[in-house]
């Protein structure tokens, strides 16, 4: 089947883009489908299913491109995914958030994890913490990525401490970004997941998706932007407060950890539990708890978990004057 499709009024580089970026994207939707720009002018030879999807799907194009300044490749996206407004979040909770890469949707898949997609929504600032597994960085990065995708937000920045877990810095081979990226490996899987390669890497290069160790934040002011602390059982409390105090005025904050993986030399040294229980009852500051039956990954983890669990207490009680 061929049809043609005539913009009318309309510039065609608005609804084409630069270089023709948005009709490119649009068409990798349709892999089957022919398509020719000639102008005003789009040119279709396919399947009629293909043609006619094409002519939907593209008037809703149109439709936004009426409603907004200037139209992105997260339209796109938006269009054929379909996903959730804001307030369907902060109803349910349940909503899905962003599509994987693969197409599978992303949302939340227990009720501590709803209740954490809607604390995002109805605080500024967020705190998520409890064992691994839970999928609190996740969900995290999922939010943000959702954020960027609704131009809620202009830059996405993922941070760790630096600490190390049983390997020291100094022995990891190459310069400081060889030794650092190891801690930081966590966060480009999930981003991966989420966002394509190829989009990927035009973020990381441009800046909009920024991935550094924690020392880096200091002296910045953050705006405009989704930021997310993950192992924050490893800062103290100076660095944690350094770190809430880079908020700008439109920024969301979340910050998740586990305190029973201290990897600090002195675990007393954490500052995470001592900064929740003393910004708890500040308005638009939330805290979201997980436990272990909110274990998300294989079944073996939440046995593992509470091995180790009784294990520390059994030491704890036999220590003395306990």
């Amino acid at each position: 089947m061929k049809k043609t499709i005539t913009l009318e009024a309309i510039d065609p580089i608005e609804i084409y883009g630069p270089g023709n970026k948005i009709l490119n994207e649009f068409c990798t939707y349709f892999p089957s489908l022919k398509v020719v720009a000639r102008g005003d002018e789009i040119l279709l030879d396919g399947q009629e299913g293909d043609v006619q999807e094409f002519s939907r799907k593209f008037a809703e194009l149109i439709r936004r491109r009426h409603h907004k300044m200037n139209l992105t490749v997260f339209d796109v996206e938006d269009i054929f995914d379909g996903e959730s407004t804001p307030s369907s979040f902060v109803e349910s909770g349940d909503a899905i958030i962003v599509h994987a890469t693969d197409g599978k949707p992303i949302k939340a898949r227990n009720k501590t994890q709803q209740e954490m997609v809607k604390a995002y929504f109805a605080n500024d600032l967020l705190f998520a913490v409890g064992p691994a597994g839970t999928g609190k960085t996740y969900l995290a990065i999922a939010l943000a990525v959702r954020a960027l995708k609704h131009r809620e937000i202009k830059r996405i920045i993922l941070t760790r401490p630096a600490v190390e877990a049983g390997e020291r810095l100094g022995f990891l081979p190459g310069d400081l970004k060889d030794k650092l990226d190891p801690y930081l490996q966590p966060l480009y899987d999930a981003l991966g997941d989420m966002v394509p390669p190829r989009r990927l890497q035009e973020f990381l290069a441009d800046g909009t998706i920024q991935i550094a160790p924690l020392a880096y934040m200091r002296g910045r002011t953050l705006d405009r932007a989704c930021v997310i602390l993950d192992e924050a059982q490893n800062t103290n409390l100076a660095q944690l407060k350094m770190f809430l105090t880079r908020m700008g005025v439109s920024a969301k904050f979340i910050v998740t950890g586990d305190a029973t993986q201290v990897d600090l030399p002195r675990k007393e040294d954490s500052g995470l539990l001592r900064g929740i229980a003393m910004l708890r009852d500040i308005k638009g500051v939330g805290t979201v708890t997980f436990t272990n039956e909110d274990i998300v990954r294989h079944p073996l983890v939440t046995k593992i978990v509470r091995a180790f669990d009784t294990l520390e207490k059994e030491r704890k009680e036999s220590q003395p004057g306990a």
